[in-house]
């Protein structure tokens, strides 16, 4: 069953694409193994279970879905190394929501862990998994995804943005825009320098999918990032501006890669580091 959580007047569903291995050092950057394997186990493979969390917002008015997951059209090198659940549309069915009924897509930024449903297969073609859906993700994500470095070229599979691009389905943004009322998007650079946080207002109550920011609730700690981020540095910096507000105004933080926890309620400790703190 999909979790569910009342904001102010809108509705939280987190579904999922399913669960796929990465790679536990990568996962964990310079963090030792002594440390992390406390919090997330490895397999034999030094892998470590990994969520690609979505949630639907319904907001009385629209239908939005954060984030897309892996979707179905991985290389056959790619499904080799990560696997492709691609469980995305039948979870949402099991929500009982429909593809017709997704009003907005937005994506965090576009590596291809989080926007592989956005299109699917048709014959020849590659199209619109929402075929009534406005999709919406960062214009510096899409420009630098046209020439990415050869340190994460391998992130990007164009397929899952270029076609709603040329089509004019997806809206590219610049960071701080409100896409309808209560749901905005926040640029948090680190993981990429343009990735985005989504942040949902309603009733006086805030909720923010963070995105590769904190992807799990293992990454609470400040120093404790991926060897995936590009500008690490700008991680700590990012997550430290982001738990000035979220701590002091008690929003509910969305994990995006978290096998077990959807979201939940970050607050320091006595010892001031970051804990989790259940709905």
């Amino acid at each position: 069953m999909a979790a569910r959580f009342s904001l102010g007047e809108f509705e939280l569903i987190a579904v999922s694409d399913g669960i796929y291995r990465l790679d536990g050092g990568g996962f964990f950057g310079v963090v030792p193994k002594v440390l992390w394997e406390k919090k997330a186990r490895p397999d034999e493979k030094n892998r470590v279970s990994t969520g690609l969390n979505s949630v639907v917002v319904r907001t009385g008015k629209q239908t939005v879905l954060i984030e897309t997951g892996i979707g179905n059209k991985l290389s056959d090198k790619m499904k080799e190394i990560y696997g492709q659940p691609a469980q995305l549309l039948e979870n949402l069915s099991a929500a009982e929501i429909a593809p017709e009924e997704i009003d907005i897509v937005i994506n965090s930024h576009l590596h291809f862990d989080h926007c592989g449903w956005n299109t699917v297969r048709l014959a020849d073609r590659v199209v619109a998994t929402f075929p009534k859906a406005r999709y919406f993700a960062p214009l510096g994500e899409w420009e630098y995804s046209r020439n990415p470095s050869p340190r994460d070229a391998i992130s990007f599979v164009s397929w899952n943005y270029d076609p709603l691009v040329e089509s004019g389905q997806m809206t590219l943004l610049k960071g701080g825009e409100e896409i309808v009322p209560g749901i905005s998007v926040q640029t948090m650079p680190g993981h990429t320098a343009h990735m985005q946080a989504i942040i949902l207002r309603s009733g006086g109550k805030t909720a923010c999918y963070i995105s590769d920011l904190i992807p799990t609730s293992a990454h609470m700690d400040l120093a404790w990032g991926m060897s995936f981020d590009l500008y690490p540095l700008h991680v700590i910096e990012s997550r430290q501006r982001y738990y000035e507000e979220s701590v002091r105004e008690k929003w509910l933080t969305l994990f995006t890669h978290d096998p077990l926890i959807p979201w939940g309620y970050i607050e320091p400790d006595e010892r001031g580091k970051m804990k989790l703190v259940g709905v």
